[in-house]
């Protein structure tokens, strides 16, 4: 590698047409000090969930063999490139299997109960929001909640318990589901800013307004909190706590706001098709990634209990009522058929992640993805044996290329602590977690 006597800011941006894009990391960004011969710093980790609903077809999901000499199965068989920056993982068991609720509420979250009605929301602090308030003063948006399917956060929609539990991965709290994002617009601007003028004084006055509307509600804060008692003063946190992380959403798009922008058109909305939608998507959360706005993304390519029907594979059935095939072996073939569309997209994901260079490497080598569902058998709603895998080379640190195993019956919950340790963010637990789950070396494995 060779290293520039100049030196360029980490957040460094280019200017375009109404939009704010941060540079992905270069050679020039590398402080002055590798010119000494000193190491470069290591590659930015970041982590991603990638949320399959209503289960698998379990007979054409799980691969032959263990350890490096394993083969795909049907549904992992559009993944063969990838197949060397993959860890299948078998035998791990749902913390919490409460039909469609338990599949995703639990997902990130290890939690092992839920609530017990409509209005009663608990889980636990999910895994990406462990890992957003990490990074969160490192990057402009801590994380992304994203879906191809709207979000609906009122109502029962399985089991008589809120639909929260199946339209969402994240938790900020254990009483606080944070809502999904479906629309590209809106994915756009939260990343990007609105689609307004690329002269940077007016962009200027734009951020000055932002910051004299905080002063505003800031003053108003303050003189509420003298009129109020110790008690009420405690339930204005999470208010305040709001208005910090506006505060300094402001100051990073200040830091990011001195340098001409590329031209990077606004979408419009969330296009008919599904494929378009999917790879616009996917589109803004490579550039998410690239910029280093954010390294948390929880997607999922369809909310639990989703009936969308894929007539373009050849498969009419809604996908919730088709997931109840009772076993029929010709129901399940059709099952699978969504299952191996749904991996086919993610390749194409994934190329899109190795062919965008990152470091010495790409962002495919510098990311963790956890792919998978929530429920196994979706015909019995069963929690046991997951379909799980991780994707990418985790910054160096996930070694990759294998199948594995467990005997033990060990909690999806583990997987989660590991996770996080891997991503140089190590806790006791998750949830209802026992202890970290090794990926490492098993005895046996080749």
């Amino acid at each position: 590698m060779t290293f520039l006597t100049k030196t360029l800011p980490r957040r460094t941006v280019l200017r375009g047409l109404g939009a704010t894009v941060a540079l992905p990391l270069l050679d020039a960004m590398h402080p002055a000090f590798t010119l000494r011969g000193q190491a470069a710093p290591g590659p930015v980790a970041r982590f991603q969930a990638f949320y399959v609903p209503n289960g698998m077809a379990i007979p054409y999901w799980k691969p032959k063999g263990e350890g490096t000499g394993y083969e795909l199965s049907p549904i992992l068989g559009p993944l063969a490139s990838f197949k060397d920056q993959m860890i299948v993982l078998s035998g791990l068991n749902a913390s919490w299997n409460y039909i469609h609720a338990g599949a995703s509420g639990s997902f990130l979250t290890g939690t092992t109960r839920g609530g017990t009605n409509e209005i009663e929301i608990i889980a636990d602090v999910s895994m990406d929001q462990l890992l957003a308030r990490h990074f969160q003063d490192e990057t402009q948006v801590p994380s992304l909640q994203l879906s191809l399917d709207p979000p609906n956060n009122a109502g029962a929609c399985t089991g008589n318990l809120s639909c929260v539990y199946t339209h969402t991965l994240s938790w900020r709290s254990p009483t606080l589901p944070l809502p999904t994002e479906s629309n590209p617009r809106a994915v756009f601007e939260t990343l990007f800013g609105d689609s307004g003028t690329t002269d940077p004084e007016a962009r200027a006055e734009r951020l000055q307004q932002h910051k004299s509307l905080l002063d505003s509600v800031g003053d108003k804060l303050a003189a509420l909190r003298r009129e109020l008692g110790p008690g009420d003063q405690t339930k204005m946190e999470e208010y305040t706590d709001a208005i910090r992380d506006v505060e300094r959403r402001i100051e990073r798009a200040e830091e990011q706001s001195d340098l001409e922008l590329p031209t990077l058109e606004q979408p419009q909305g969330a296009p008919s098709d599904f494929e378009d939608h999917y790879d616009l998507m996917m589109d803004l959360q490579v550039l998410a990634l690239q910029s280093d706005l954010t390294r948390v993304i929880a997607f999922m390519i369809g909310k639990e209990q989703s009936a969308r029907p894929y007539p373009q594979i050849g498969v009419p059935e809604a996908h919730h009522p088709l997931s109840h095939h009772n076993d029929d072996p010709t129901l399940v073939a059709h099952m699978s058929k969504i299952n191996a569309y749904h991996t086919s997209l993610f390749a194409r994901y994934l190329e899109k992640l190795r062919a965008t260079p990152d470091g010495d490497g790409t962002l495919l080598d510098n990311i963790t993805i956890l792919y998978g569902s929530g429920i196994s058998n979706s015909t019995r709603h069963s929690g046991i044996d997951l379909p799980l895998m991780l994707a990418g080379g985790g910054a160096g640190r996930l070694p990759s290329g294998r199948h594995i195993r467990y005997t033990d019956e060990p909690s999806m919950a583990n997987l989660l602590v590991t996770l996080m340790d891997k991503m140089g963010v190590p806790v006791e637990r998750i949830g209802g977690s026992t202890g970290a789950l090794p990926v490492d070396a098993l005895t046996g494995l080749l």
